[in-house]
């Protein structure tokens, strides 16, 4: 493998393409109108332009991505994360073009990207699952038989759905018809599938996934866990690894269970599995993510691996080259979302000009971005502005320095989620481990966050002043002495 095509934009493309460098492998950017002095546009070796700036128009053009790979020369697409990287139909057509798709075969992107028929394929493996319906459901009635036998609170899902769209939690009956309504309609027009289905809504839930791989030789392995409980909208914010709440039994029984949910489906390449962990460190399958998911960092930072080599050797062919037992965990990473979005505004997303902007840097500081000042947020694309992660010999260490490299983190003309970041590394349930999916509605309300800022400004005023009044007692008048020069 030569060259390789990466199909996205960002910081993850620029992440994907300064490992294909550093493995002597060439690379083609894809860019849009509005991204044309993009970072990763400007470190590839080669850049096309797909078109303006709607997605629909420029980065989901998979025929447009492939002719433009084919007439380049290229060996292998990469599809980052987003976009068409979850696309049955785009890998299929990679593959068919004679490229390499890296990442998943379509079986496994298609039989993952259903819900349903993902937790059909997990069941005959023996996972554990949420009590609920085992096909998708339409019919209130019967959606109201089967809540009596499951009970409420419960949840409902839509098949295809992903980032909290077509979600609904029901607290009693009476909700019930009006939110599959909903989650129907919404489910439609997100992902053009209104198929919805229910199950038991786990109380004080945390989220904890596991990173697997596995190559075309019959080797699966799994890289760990990523606690991902901190979250608003249903969508990450802060993540982890390792979790602060599994004993070395439970990850090993969840990290086997994975395995075997990667080897339901006939799994290649870097893959996710989710699950749902209750109080008393029950867990249930969630779902599968068939491709690198964004919080991969954290990952790579415990195990010393490289998760895009690791994704390109495989799509090459190569074996693993090392087994379940060759992969120990060493100390704990954390990752921030730096977002383009207003935490005291319901983290709406805040678009404008990067007046400035300098990232952190220092030992245990990793800053994978796709920006650089000057430029502007679009209102296309998701706002992600960055992913900041830190390292530490232990959980502690980790949380300290990333709230030194928040301080370090300098970004005017946007609002961010850094302060937000900053707000859950001091929070006490949060250092203490004892955390779930509603942290942020538990913990978290924008006058908090005020008050942090107010405090912190006031700080900084005090010590200006406190500056300002020390120089001013070092300085001196000039005494000023006779002078031969007479006035002319």
């Amino acid at each position: 493998m030569k060259k390789i095509l990466v199909a996205n934009r960002g910081e993850i493309a620029l992440r994907v393409m300064r490992t294909a460098r550093r493995m002597g492998i060439k690379t083609v950017a894809v860019y849009s109108e509005i991204d044309r002095d993009a970072p990763h546009v400007k470190f590839a070796d080669e850049a096309v332009c797909l078109g303006p700036a709607p997605s629909a128009q420029s980065y989901l053009l998979g025929d447009k991505i492939i002719e433009l790979a084919k007439s380049l020369n290229v060996d292998g697409i990469h599809p980052g994360y987003g976009f068409l990287s979850e696309n049955a139909g785009f890998s299929s057509a990679v593959e068919a073009a004679g490229i390499t798709f890296i990442g998943p075969k379509p079986k496994a992107i298609e039989m993952m990207g259903s819900k349903l028929a993902a937790k059909e394929a997990a069941k005959a493996y023996n996972i554990p699952m949420v009590p609920g319906t085992d096909g998708a459901i339409a019919d209130v009635n019967a959606a109201i038989q089967t809540a009596k036998l499951i009970g409420f609170p419960l949840m409902i899902k839509a098949s295809a759905g992903g980032g909290g769209k077509g979600m609904r939690i029901v607290e009693k009956e009476s909700e019930l018809k009006e939110s599959m309504e909903r989650a129907i309609s919404e489910a439609t027009s997100a992902f053009g599938d209104g198929s919805v289905f229910i199950e038991k809504y786990v109380s004080r839930p945390r989220h904890i996934e596991f990173q697997v791989l596995a190559d075309g030789h019959g080797n699966v392995v799994y890289l760990f866990e990523r606690e991902c409980s901190v979250q608003r909208r249903h969508q990450k914010v802060v993540e982890e690894a390792p979790s602060a709440v599994l004993t070395p039994e439970i990850r090993k029984e969840m990290g086997e269970a994975a395995v075997r949910v990667a080897k339901s489906c006939d799994y290649l390449g870097a893959g996710t599995v989710e699950f749902l962990i209750d109080d008393k460190l029950n867990f249930y399958f969630l779902e599968m993510n068939t491709r690198l998911q964004v919080e991969h960092p954290v990952t790579e930072w415990i195990t010393g691996l490289d998760l895009v080599e690791q994704q390109i050797r495989i799509a090459r062919g190569e074996q693993l080259s090392f087994s379940q037992d060759d992969l120990k965990i060493n100390g704990h990473a954390l990752e921030l979302r730096v977002y383009a979005e207003n935490p005291l505004n319901n983290f709406l997303p805040s678009v404008g000009k990067l007046e400035r902007y300098r990232i952190p840097v220092g030992d245990n500081i990793r800053v994978d971005d796709g920006y650089e000042e000057g430029m502007d947020i679009p209102i296309y694309y998701d706002p992600m502005i960055a992913k900041l992660i830190t390292y530490g010999k232990d959980r502690e260490a980790a949380i300290q320095r990333m709230i030194e490299a928040i301080e370090m983190y300098e970004i005017e003309g946007v609002s961010t989620t850094l302060p937000f970041g900053k707000f859950v590394c001091e929070q006490e349930a949060f250092r203490s481990g004892n955390f779930d999916t509603g942290f942020v509605q538990q913990y978290y309300s924008p006058e908090l966050l005020l008050k942090d800022v107010e405090k912190e400004m006031q700080i900084a005023a005090m010590v200006a002043l406190n500056t300002h009044l020390k120089h001013k007692k070092k300085l001196r008048p000039i005494k000023v002495a006779d002078s031969n020069w007479k006035d002319r």
